[in-house]
């Protein structure tokens, strides 16, 4: 392998997008609205793309003064427009849509209320300015035992401890509850319950009378209660599992909750990274592509709108088989012949491929060049 691409091709695989059929913003399997996430602030400010116009639920303490009062849970925070909330002291619970500021116009009515907005020319790029939208502000009650809605809300409260909670087995993130995946076994899977959602990793999911798989949805909606350490890294809560049993879900409990704001559209998808790169040459005649999303994608979208030609060459294509892997949010290609020394080759993603909840995928192709 050349010098660097191994550093490219793990930076690759280390993504998780959504992502972001189940990634980033994924609806509910019965559709409607999108679901309020409940997370924490170290998560908004990791992954930006999968919480934009997301509808959020976060603790966390307000700080400052008007009018730059911010919201802050651990050791990170964020800027907030207030609306018509208003600030309380000590934990609170608030409601809102986040805003990244590099994915919107500048003129976007939405951030009427914000007294910061930067000028155009000045403007941010994605990722680089966060803005809760809050709908509305309540007191909040500090965890005292854990659960899954506690280490999603107050992850800082648990790192460390040994903890025991019970929640709905949801593969390796099918159905786009978390942004990312740690990636630290091959049997790292989500454990969610109500709005609230985990990993669980090192621990491979089977016990007396059950054996489930990562990747299959048939298996998913089994209770489990899992037992072992709590971690947060990269924004991301996880259960490091050592016993875990089959367990039955509790009674649903109904309480009223204020409207949700209404739901945000579809925002469209795009290629954010690929493996060779644009214009690289002396690329292996052996090589994989890999392509990753900036969402997670539909895969009953992606056959036939994934083209791979030789360029100037009225040969046929490579023949190639692909997959999709959806914790990374990313294609990978595999040729069936070695490619053809000291060509040029373009693999195009092409207009249909839709996300997960239906938004366009915006066209692209790569152009790169074999070596002898």
């Amino acid at each position: 392998m050349r010098p660097g691409r191994s550093l490219i091709v793990a930076a690759l695989l280390a993504a998780a997008a959504a992502p972001p059929a189940s990634f980033a913003g994924a609806r509910q399997s019965g559709g409607g609205a999108p679901p309020r996430r409940l997370t924490a602030i170290a998560a908004l400010r990791q992954y930006p793309a999968y919480f934009h116009l997301q509808n959020v639920l976060v603790h966390g303490e307000f700080a400052g003064d008007e009018p730059a009062i911010v919201l802050r849970g651990g050791d990170h925070e964020v800027t907030v427009i207030l609306n018509d909330a208003r600030t309380r002291s000590g934990l609170v619970e608030v409601r809102g849509q986040l805003f990244d500021l590099g994915r919107m116009d500048p003129a976007d009515p939405r951030l009427g209320a914000y007294q910061h907005k930067p000028r155009a020319e000045d403007w941010p790029r994605p990722g680089e300015e966060l803005v809760l939208n809050v709908t509305s502000v309540s007191e909040g009650q500090y965890a005292a035992t854990p659960s899954i809605r506690a280490l999603a809300l107050q992850p800082w409260r648990f790192v460390g401890q040994k903890v025991t909670v019970a929640g709905e087995f949801r593969g390796r993130n099918l159905f786009g509850d978390l942004p990312s995946a740690p990636g630290r076994s091959r049997y790292d899977f989500v454990l969610r319950s109500a709005d609230a959602a985990i990993w669980v990793t090192d621990l491979r999911p089977r016990g007396r009378g059950f054996d489930l798989s990562v990747d299959a949805r048939v298996d998913t909606g089994r209770w489990l209660e899992v037992t072992g350490t709590v971690s947060e890294d990269r924004g991301l809560v996880a259960v490091a599992g050592t016993a875990l049993a089959a367990t039955t879900a509790p009674e649903a409990e109904t309480h009223e909750e204020e409207p949700p704001a209404p739901p945000p559209p579809p925002e469209p998808g795009e290629v954010v990274f690929s493996s060779p790169t644009e214009g690289e040459t002396d690329v292996p005649v052996a090589e994989t592509v890999r392509v990753q999303f900036s969402r997670g994608v539909d895969p009953a979208s992606l056959p036939d709108r994934i083209r791979v030609t030789y360029v100037g060459s009225a040969e046929p294509p490579p023949p190639f088989t692909y997959t999709y892997d959806a914790a990374a949010r990313a294609v990978e290609i595999r040729f069936a012949n070695p490619l053809q020394s000291f060509r040029t080759i373009r693999v195009e993603m092409l207009e249909g491929i839709r996300t997960f909840d239906g938004a366009p995928v915006q066209p692209w192709n790569l152009t790169f060049s074999v070596g002898g």
